[in-house]
């Protein structure tokens, strides 16, 4: 029985990650964003420091900051994991991201 379950729920994933919307991002790309938010949200701990340094000040860059990366590394991380775990499933809807800003960690960066 478990082995008939299984396959079940291995042909509805397939056919889930199949259907994609032409205008939209797919089941690949969610599955992709979500790798790719594991590896680097511990960036966060360098990047959000920086960020605040450069608007606020060293202060709140030492206080402000690293708070905020410690934030961002579990939230990142977090997303990312519940992107791989549901990558086949259109949710949110069309596959979209649930970070915006930036969408993937080196987006934002000018090199």
């Amino acid at each position: 029985m478990a082995k008939k379950a299984l396959l079940i729920g291995l042909v509805f994933a397939l056919m889930l990650s199949m259907v994609t919307p032409a205008y939209c991002d797919n089941v690949f790309k969610k599955l992709g964003r979500g790798i790719s938010n594991v590896i680097t949200c511990p960036f966060e701990l360098i990047a959000q420091p920086s960020r605040v340094n450069n608007s606020d000040g060293p202060t709140a860059a030492f206080t402000y900051g690293i708070l905020q990366g410690v934030a961002m590394t579990c939230f990142r991380g977090v997303v990312g994991v519940y992107e791989i775990v549901t990558f086949p499933i259109p949710v949110p809807k069309h596959y979209g991201p649930i970070l915006t800003n930036p969408e993937f960690f080196f987006e934002d960066m000018s090199w």
